[in-house]
């Protein structure tokens, strides 16, 4: 599928398989879902453009190849937040901004409650962050509030993504490429990914 980019590497199968483990405690959790996202962002900055340039080396000048782009982290709360420092750890410069939305227990629809974005977001090339790609409904308004703040470049990535909730983002916004661990089998009428991995903010932080 356009658009839909899966990771197959069989160590991240590995990895996303003790997350589906109910028997995973939260300390393995959280530090799995931080090494997976430093992996999405690695897949996902593979088209990053370089620029010629040169260096002094301890040995002479060296023509090399540097990127100028400037990233920005956009976790949706709170899971999201777990993603970040995987993030960080490969390309800590980038600056961070935060989106919080809450799922309306009846509705299914994302109700937003929060956004705090970098003063140059729209200079950014900006990676959102969410474990779940669920409904769709939370990714949707966060792609809006950023397009609305001048934003052009933005990716999603995800550990775990459906069908229902990859269409539903990409009906609105096409541009939007997703990056995700697994693309599972459906979504069930609570709003859960099956087979998903349960609730990851309340794995990813022990609330329940």
């Amino acid at each position: 599928m356009k658009n839909l980019h899966i990771m197959t590497h069989p160590l991240i199968t590995h990895k996303v398989s003790m997350l589906r483990n109910i028997d995973t405690g939260t300390k393995d959790f959280r530090e799995i879902v931080e090494e997976l996202a430093t992996l999405l962002f690695y897949e996902a900055t593979r088209d990053v453009p370089l620029e010629e340039t040169s260096i002094d080396t301890p040995n002479g000048t060296f023509p090399c190849k540097v990127s100028s782009v400037k990233f920005g982290i956009v976790p949706i709360l709170r899971a999201g937040i777990g993603m970040v420092n995987g993030i960080h750890n490969m390309m800590p410069n980038a600056k961070v901004g935060h989106i919080g939305f809450y799922r309306d227990e009846k509705t299914l629809e994302a109700v937003e409650y929060f956004c705090k974005l970098p003063l140059d977001v729209k200079e950014l090339d900006v990676f959102l962050i969410d474990p779940m790609l669920a409904t769709g409904g939370t990714a949707i308004g966060a792609v809006d509030l950023l397009k609305k703040r001048g934003v052009k470049n933005i990716k999603f990535l995800c550990l775990i993504s459906c069908p229902e909730g990859f269409e539903n983002l990409q009906k609105v916004h096409p541009d939007v490429e997703v990056y995700t661990t697994s693309h599972d089998e459906y979504l069930n009428k609570a709003g859960y990914i099956i087979p998903g991995l349960g609730d990851a903010g309340d794995r990813m932080f022990g609330t329940k």
